[in-house]
């Protein structure tokens, strides 16, 4: 099968002011892949994930995201394009005034013509897709464990059908279990709607479980790419420390990988 690009980051930059976050940013991910971006705190993972979904504009540099040089489109076309992807932030983001039916409805009455009677029938039908109880479609996110709201999250962010889904730390706050169970329904819903999906995240299990590449980032660089055994292997220091700390080496081990 031919590999097709639908990001292409080249020589990025970002800069606040005289502090530079990323200098010569280049990777590519490929249609159908679970791709991982990670690395130590403060190192810029979720502000690419931004740049790459046009909440904020590089320094310098070009990203193309499905054919399309995202920093000369029209209003019009950048529209069209946030339309092929979704993304789920990390507190998930949720309307806590809405029920979870109401909640994945909501994108699907903002930007298509279907019918009411459609528009609730395909609403419970992301939500059975994102794992959820059927009785969570009328209750309000307050009234949901972190886990469940996770998935309601991700029901919402599915319900245009999108090319990409774009994860910013989706296990954060979750206890190992449920964390287990959503890496479940990640690697469920790349299988089923042939999603490319797009993760930041710091959880060495969910890299290890759910991911086909991971690049990761330190010095404003790439300072790895590839698969996660591969990336145990690395000889670039960075890369090592991450691996290799206690919590690396645990996890390495647990994933059938010795360090």
């Amino acid at each position: 099968m031919k590999r097709e690009p639908v990001i292409d980051i080249a020589h990025l930059v970002t800069r606040f002011g005289d502090t530079v976050l990323h200098e010569d940013i280049s990777l590519t991910i490929e249609r159908g892949e679970v791709f991982a971006i990670a690395g130590a705190s403060g190192c810029g993972k979720s502000t690419l994930l931004r740049e790459m979904v046009m909440l904020m504009p590089p320094y310098a540099g070009r990203i193309r995201v499905l054919g399309h040089d995202i920093a000369h489109l029209s209003t019009a076309k950048a529209a069209r394009l946030r339309r092929r992807w979704a993304m789920m932030f990390q507190g998930g983001a949720l309307f806590s005034g809405l029920t979870v039916a109401e909640n994945v409805a909501l994108p699907l009455r903002e930007h298509t013509d279907l019918t009411r009677e459609d528009i609730d029938e395909l609403a419970h039908i992301k939500i059975a897709l994102a794992g959820l109880p059927a009785d969570s479609a009328n209750k309000y996110p307050r009234e949901l464990s972190g886990g469940l709201k996770k998935r309601a999250a991700l029901a919402r962010a599915i319900a245009l059908d999108p090319e990409l889904l774009f994860l910013d730390e989706p296990s954060a706050g979750l206890d190992p279990l449920a964390a287990s169970g959503l890496d479940e329904l990640i690697l469920s819903l790349k299988e089923s709607l042939k999603l490319t999906i797009i993760i930041v995240t710091h959880d060495l299990d969910m890299l290890w479980r759910v991911t086909d590449r991971v690049a990761i980032l330190g010095d404003k660089r790439v300072v790895g790419l590839g698969t996660m055994p591969a990336l145990a292997e690395s000889p670039h220091p960075l890369v090592r420390e991450y691996f290799h700390g206690p919590r690396g080496r645990a996890v390495g081990v647990l994933h059938g990988n010795q360090g």
